[in-house]
């Protein structure tokens, strides 16, 4: 019976004993140095802070859009006799050159009764004329005469009837022109709402144009970049004058530029949006105006827009990338840590920032994504290649 207890407990010793052994063995080993995480620098992209002279740019876009259009409609009725092939969808015309023609035979016999009505109140002018003369003769005599019996009233009916005459034949004449419908400037055509064959009344809506002199450009500023461009609000330029504005655009795969100028900018701000706007005019978008590749300015293209601003002297200049969320800058101190810093921003365009204090030149700022930064944090800077001077944005 013992014998049978101890074969049965031998295995049950041997892993009691196998797992002390183990325990003792672990507890004895030397546990392996902890590496503390704060000493393990992350690796960031820096770059370095410079102090420039340049000329601040403001960057907006805008839809173009024709100083001058309107809608084209008839002062007089008609039958379309006759239409210019260029009054078509994006047709151009000259000043005074005629789009369409209406019917003009009604005109021309109204002008010719107009011509006579003229000529017989004319004839009698002329013979109220001579009874007065006659009247005055025959009162010679007579002391103090009156009016009616020198036959003055009469002068003064014949001759208003003459001014009215005169009046319906100018009318007559201005009708009959605008049976031939012209503008009074060169321009292009949006629209087209008529056709030969067609009747028309007076104020029938015949089509859009829009004049190529000059198109215009209405561009949203913030108040930052009213600072950046030094201008107030309600600014008007002299005649010819203006800020350089710069517009460019993408067409079938292509950047185009174009050059303008900034004309005014509204008196109020925009109770929606808490924008000013500002035009700016861009002249023979058509012609002299476009692109180096010969593409014009179209109304209705929307482009983006540079605006030159007001200079600046020993500005600190960063990567639009280095500034973070609440005017935050993360630099790279002499000792590798991480210092966050607030700054105050003159201007921020597309690719750089410029400073105006909590920075000095020469210091590294982060310009990569850091996640869960951390005030004094080890970092590793990398620098990334040298960005260009002068004439930022």
């Amino acid at each position: 019976m013992l014998r049978k207890m101890l074969r049965a407990g031998a295995p049950i010793a041997v892993i009691g004993l196998g797992l002390g052994a183990f325990t003792l063995l672990h507890a004895a080993r030397p546990e392996p140095a902890r590496e503390d995480p704060e000493l393990r620098p992350t690796t960031v992209y820096t770059a370095t802070v410079d102090a420039v002279d340049t000329q601040l740019k403001v960057e907006t876009q805008g839809e173009v859009r024709a100083r001058t259009a309107l809608e084209v409609v008839a002062q007089v009725g008609g039958r379309i006799t006759a239409v210019s092939t260029e009054f078509t969808e994006g047709g151009r015309f000259d000043a005074g050159e005629v789009l369409i023609e209406l019917e003009d035979t009604d005109y021309q016999l109204a002008l010719r009764q107009a011509e006579a009505a003229l000529a017989e109140t004319e004839l009698a002018v002329q013979q109220a004329l001579a009874d007065a003369d006659v009247a005055r003769k025959q009162l010679a005599a007579t002391p103090n005469p009156s009016a009616l019996a020198l036959k003055k009233p009469q002068i003064a009916q014949a001759r208003a009837r003459q001014a009215a005459a005169e009046a319906g034949l100018e009318r007559a004449r201005l009708d009959l022109a605008r049976t031939r419908i012209s503008l009074p400037f060169a321009g292009r055509v949006q629209a087209k709402a008529v056709d030969v064959g067609q009747y028309v009344n007076a104020g029938t809506p015949l089509g859009s144009v829009f004049a190529v002199d000059t198109v215009e450009v209405r561009l949203p500023l913030t108040d930052r970049q009213l600072a950046a461009l030094d201008l107030p609000i309600g600014y008007r330029a002299a005649p010819g004058e203006g800020r350089p504005v710069a517009f460019s655009a993408d067409i079938a795969g292509r950047l185009h530029s174009w050059r303008g100028r900034l004309v005014r900018l509204d008196a109020a701000v925009d109770p929606t949006t808490r924008l000013v706007y500002g035009m700016a005019e861009v002249d023979a978008p058509y012609g002299e105006g476009r692109s180096a590749a010969g593409m014009p300015l179209a109304v209705g293209l929307f482009v983006n827009a540079e605006i030159a601003g007001r200079p600046l002297e020993n500005a600190l200049r960063i990567p639009a990338a280095a500034l973070r969320p609440g005017n935050a800058v993360y630099v790279v101190n002499s000792r590798d840590r991480l210092e966050m810093r607030s700054v105050r921003v003159l201007h921020q365009g597309r690719e750089h920032a410029f400073i105006d204090g909590g920075l000095r030149a020469g210091e590294a700022v982060v310009t990569s994504a850091l996640d869960n930064p951390i005030e004094g944090m080890a970092l590793r800077g990398e620098q990334r290649p040298t960005f260009a001077a002068a004439g930022e944005h």
